[in-house]
């Protein structure tokens, strides 16, 4: 394998720049051509793409977001808008790609994988929600980012002795919202497949108000519903004041941790490894602090990986 492309599709993820700075000095190293792809499918269809060299990804590590730029393609779910990115791939002489991102990206990865394009694929989310691997790029930058806007918001709480309901990003996934509820120390977690009881989070915050408590803080995974009106019934049932904050697509922006430029390193490396072994249609991952591989079809019938232990931790601890 002589030339290979990159691209980020989908929502961007802080670390996206550390895995494209991966793959390319990867490839460099091994003798291999990169050429880079802008705005994901879609800059594939219109051959938006730049020649990379060493330089191309120089101080790029520490930045956020990505610098390939990203854009959702839903063209792309057509047949022959797929045979045409096909057809461009094979002009231009890339023989495999690597995809950085998340699962509507790995779905438009295996389609060409079935077309003859050998894809690897780097989860990038900061969701958290791609199966077959712990954690993604960009979620422990995001989770970090919640934290310390939660620590900032019960200053502003214990002043005013106000009750919280802060709404954090995720998707259908709560894992956002679990990992950082217990780093924050919040009384309650609401997970995306909850049933709610207002009134055992309003007994709850009663017996945290008699024994002195000054504020609470809930957390609430956007995938569960409207944090308005949760916040709207527990001050009704409670008496107690209470605002809401969303914190919204502030969470997917700030250098990424250093966390999140590690796994990004290893799994931009790993990718240009296994296509150089010619190994494809598959995905990278971390599980238990090791590197894994696993095919874009195996990971949509695996099960989700939620930690159901965090959110009985979190109810413990905050008793």
């Amino acid at each position: 394998m002589k030339k290979i492309a990159v691209l980020t599709s989908g929502g961007d993820a802080p670390g996206m720049n550390a895995a494209i700075r991966a793959v390319v000095r990867k490839a460099l190293y091994h003798g291999v051509e990169v050429v880079g792809i802008r705005y994901g499918y879609a800059g594939l269809l219109r051959k938006d793409f730049i020649q990379m060299e060493l330089g191309s990804v120089g101080d790029i590590i520490q930045r956020g977001g990505t610098f390939l730029f990203t854009a959702r393609c839903p063209e792309f779910l057509q047949p022959e808008t797929r045979a045409k990115a096909v057809e461009i791939l094979k002009e231009e002489g890339i023989e495999g790609l690597v995809v950085i991102g998340g699962d509507g990206s790995y779905r438009g990865a295996l389609e060409l994988t079935k077309l003859g394009v050998p894809c690897i694929g780097v989860p990038a989310t900061i969701d958290n929600d791609i199966l077959g691997t712990e954690f993604t790029i960009g979620f422990d930058t995001a989770v970090n980012t919640v934290v310390e806007a939660v620590d900032k918001i019960r200053d502003t709480a214990t002043s005013h002795e106000r009750t919280y309901v802060i709404e954090v990003m995720g998707r259908h996934c709560g894992d956002i919202a679990v990992w950082s509820g217990v780093a924050a120390g919040a009384e309650t977690i609401i997970m995306p497949d909850q049933d709610v009881n207002v009134a055992e989070i309003v007994e709850k915050l009663r017996r945290g108000h008699e024994r002195g408590k000054k504020h609470s803080i809930i957390i609430v995974a956007e995938g569960h519903g409207n944090a308005v009106d949760i916040g709207k019934q527990i001050e009704k049932l409670s008496g107690f004041d209470t605002r809401v904050s969303i914190l919204g697509h502030v969470q997917r922006g700030g250098a990424p941790s250093a966390a999140d430029r590690v796994l990004a390193s290893k799994l931009g490396a790993k990718a240009v490894a296994l296509l150089l072994e010619g190994k494809f249609g598959c995905a990278v991952g971390m599980e238990k602090n090791r590197l894994v591989v696993y095919g874009f079809e195996e990971a949509q019938k695996l099960q989700p990986h939620y930690d159901t232990k965090l959110n009985e931790l979190c109810s413990e601890l905050s008793i």
